[in-house]
């Protein structure tokens, strides 16, 4: 015999007026919140507590403090409610000039100055009111994201996925060297023994370094001199105008900077292509808002390109 909570008697407000709690830790501004009495506020929580056998809220001299079965609740309260408005929402009508979805994309400071500049441009015209939220996180993190719905694309190379994630190329890029324009080596050729002898700056979350730079190293035996290591690409051409350390970074990004004082050269050493690539979960394949999105996004980056219509997986 199932001993849960029997669904059937559940009223979604009540999780809304339980989150509305949460976030106020005051019953008078959490009716203001939600637009409900204060009274009809007391009722729903005297409901609350009878449905999880729990006080959940205990008044102290701070406000409402939620008890320890109310924190358990309230992040997967919060993930009920985000999932019920996305699939209430008015998808199938979805109208970019009225409408006030806010997307949350995973994407590098390095991809974010290929793409968003622009992709914002045109937001701002053809979609006043849709904002975007844009994080940045581990390869591994992003994929579980993707999965949990915490995201609703994410733009990386070359995730490890399984079936449930759709892809589709965006950007075609390939690495290269930058170094400040008048460092020792801008004027010789970089062969692999000069490249070997810098001093390096590498951006550790970076899976373009690891993969084309240093993993093709470790297979000759060899490895670089890392100096400095940054979290996000933003600091280092700033760091490259003031030193003599070399970084390898993504030509498309390093062609935005050369002209500040920094050179580009090409690696002294043969690696792959690669491509930017736009991910998404299949539950929004046909999502109105997502498809639209997801269009943005590969008008942008082809323009960016030159090239027409993306190849699709």
């Amino acid at each position: 015999m199932n001993s849960g909570i029997n669904l059937r008697a559940v009223d979604l407000n009540l999780l809304v007026l339980f989150d509305a709690l949460m976030a106020e830790s005051h019953v008078t501004r959490a009716a203001d919140r939600v637009g409900v009495s204060q009274s009809a506020m007391s009722n729903a929580l005297a409901r609350l507590r009878f449905l999880f056998k729990d006080e959940l809220f205990i008044r102290t001299s701070r406000g409402m403090e939620p008890t320890p079965r109310a924190v358990e609740l309230g992040e997967g309260v919060r993930s009920i409610l985000q999932q019920t408005s996305r699939l209430m929402a008015s998808d199938v009508s979805f109208d970019a000039q009225k409408s006030q979805h806010q997307f949350v994309a995973r994407m590098s400071d390095l991809v974010g100055s290929l793409v968003l500049p622009a992709l914002m441009g045109r937001l701002s015209h053809a979609a006043p009111g849709v904002s975007l939220d844009v994080v940045h996180m581990s390869p591994e993190k992003t994929v579980e994201a993707l999965e949990l719905d915490q995201l609703d694309v994410a733009v990386s190379m070359d995730l490890t996925h399984g079936n449930t994630i759709r892809y589709v190329d965006l950007l075609e890029d390939k690495m290269v060297c930058l170094m400040r324009q008048d460092h020792p080596m801008a004027g010789r050729r970089l062969t692999l023994e000069r490249f070997l002898a810098s001093q390096h700056v590498r951006v550790s979350m970076s899976p373009t370094d690891m993969r084309f730079v240093d993993s093709v190293l470790a297979e000759q035996g060899q490895q670089r001199k890392i100096m400095l290591n940054l979290p996000h690409w933003l600091l280092v051409p700033q760091v490259l105008q003031q030193t003599d350390y070399i970084a390898v970074m993504s030509e498309r990004a390093a062609l935005r900077v050369v002209g500040a004082d920094l050179v580009v050269r090409p690696l002294p050493f043969q690696t792959e292509s690669f491509a930017w690539r736009l991910y998404w979960h299949k539950r929004h394949e046909h999502s109105r808002s997502h498809q639209w999105l997801r269009t943005q996004l590969e008008e942008v980056c082809a323009a960016v390109q030159g090239r027409g219509t993306p190849r699709r997986a």
